[in-house]
């Protein structure tokens, strides 16, 4: 089975929480990794998200120890709502 990773960036505009983390991460731009396999059987190339990484500090302040931390994609999903959600009340 493949497995293919691909990277993206998350922008926190607040402190946030991500289980695994100890405590509070503060605002900031994360690189994310998300890694799929190949479904196979199929008649069309299709894929799965098998695990969601977070690597921290944030990229836009690298200080202190560099983590991967394995999440759940609706956790991240949830973080980020929530934190737009914060974004909006305080305007």
């Amino acid at each position: 089975m493949m497995i293919r990773t691909h990277e993206t960036m998350v922008t926190f505009d607040h402190p946030f929480r991500m289980s695994g983390a100890d405590g509070v991460l503060p605002a900031g731009t994360y690189r994310v990794a998300i890694d799929e396999e190949e479904l196979l059987g199929l008649s069309f190339t299709a894929y799965r998200r098998v695990a969601t990484m977070l690597h921290t500090p944030a990229v836009s302040a690298p200080q202190g120890r560099s983590a991967c931390l394995a999440i759940e994609a609706v956790e991240l999903d949830a973080a980020l709502m929530k934190d737009r959600q914060q974004s909006v009340e305080s305007h």
